[in-house]
């Protein structure tokens, strides 16, 4: 499952990066889908919750939505933070009192208005008060058309004007000679697409249940809660906790005495495994398999080390082929997941203990036996008991992956 959406540069008069226009697609073609503005809005909302961080398009830029007065009546823009989103209200839309009552909200809140396609009317002067940036088609609005609109917001020196469909070194020159301030259009860049998988509503109950158990003091009403609201995870973690792997005398039948039975350490191992499983249902076997072993490897090193909690060092185990799993570079993963720093430092800059460990593990995947060498000494480790730590991690994975094949 799949989030596209396209974004173009929006540049200042400098030809420097002001920000982008986010457009919503239904798929790896570079084009708008046949849907009303009203679903293609609440896509993309729904994809700025759930499937990317506006960071993952954005950075530190603004990003310019598009948006109906329907999804501007049920208040969408106040989903989105006002520092990162330019409310751009849709040529479509009528300017009336409804209208006009919603950008007075808006404005109060702090968000920065835009209107989109901009065709003059003396009846939008009661919305320039509210109005941050006009933006106007340059191809379609002639240079009398322009003039008209630049007296008319005369006195409102505030808004600031942004020229549409430049396409032409000429057409450029000429808008900066008009005052125009912000450009947008092929001259500079055509919509680049970018993709990132969207999170099922189970994972994102996993992604929840990572963070719940990461925290010092495990909260079990809340966990069991959030089990509860998924039918699915419950039958998965009752299937689970009554496995021949852990070899109970006695069946559990509730979620909560799953929970206290398995205890926070194993919770924590089912959960990251579920949800790198779900996650990988589409990738091959083996990079779950590998993921599996990297994360109880890393949990044995920390065994013999002694210098980060075993917990800790499976989850960075697991995490470790994320970027793989997902398409996307692990910075952007990591941005999405609630994970201790040291994790994050471990695979996204490479530092710290855990890095190590993950060194010492891909020596291992690749037989380099010298470099291995140099780094258990580095760590002070005992050389002696790591290939059994590897080779138990090996047999752990497979265990893994025929009990998780029997939840799926």
């Amino acid at each position: 499952m799949f989030f596209y959406a396209a974004r173009q540069p929006i540049l200042d008069r400098n030809k420097e990066l002001f920000g982008y226009e986010l457009l919503f697609r239904d798929g790896i073609d570079n084009a708008f889908p046949n849907i009303d503005g009203d679903e293609a809005t609440s896509k993309m909302i729904e994809g700025s919750q759930f499937a990317f961080g506006l960071d993952d398009f954005l950075g530190d830029k603004p990003g310019f939505i598009n948006f109906t007065l329907e999804t501007l009546i049920k208040k969408y823009p106040s989903m989105l933070p006002k520092e990162q989103v330019v409310v751009e209200i849709l040529e479509t839309i009528q300017p009336g009192k409804r209208l006009l009552a919603e950008c007075q909200e808006l404005k109060e809140q702090g968000y920065t208005l835009a209107l989109d396609d901009y065709e003059h009317r003396n009846v939008w002067r009661h919305f320039y008060p509210y109005i941050d940036i006009i933006k106007i088609d340059f191809r379609s609005t002639d240079y009398q058309q322009i003039e008209e609109i630049k007296q008319a917001i005369a006195a409102f020196p505030h808004i600031k004007l942004l020229a549409e469909k430049v396409e032409t070194n000429a057409e450029f020159q000429q808008a900066l000679e008009q005052g125009f301030s912000y450009f947008q259009g092929y001259f500079f860049s055509r919509p680049e697409m970018m993709q990132t998988r969207a999170l099922s509503p189970s994972q994102m109950a996993l992604a929840e249940l990572l963070y719940e158990t990461s925290k010092a003091d495990m909260d079990l009403a809340r966990i069991t809660e959030v089990f509860k609201r998924d039918l699915t995870l419950s039958y998965k973690l009752l299937r689970y906790s009554n496995s021949a792997i852990f070899k109970r005398r006695s069946e559990i039948e509730t979620i909560k005495h799953a929970l206290v039975v398995l205890g926070q350490a194993e919770l924590k191992k089912f959960l990251s495994l579920l949800f790198t499983a779900q996650i990988s249902s589409d990738k091959p076997a083996e990079l779950m398999r590998l993921a599996m072993t990297r994360a109880n490897f890393a949990e044995g090193l920390a065994s013999i080390g002694r210098d980060i909690t075993l917990e800790k060092a499976f989850l960075t185990g697991m995490m470790s082929l994320m970027d793989a799993i997902l398409d996307e570079p692990i910075e952007s993963v990591m941005e999405k997941l609630p994970l201790a720093n040291d994790i994050k430092d471990a695979l996204i800059h490479k530092t710290g203990i855990l890095a190590e460990y993950l060194k010492l593990i891909q020596c291992y995947e690749v037989a380099d036996w010298q470099k291995a060498n140099e780094i258990i000494t580095l760590l002070k480790l005992d050389a002696s008991r790591i290939p059994d730590a590897y080779h138990q991690a090996v047999q752990w994975a497979n265990e893994q992956m025929k009990a998780l094949g029997e939840l799926t």
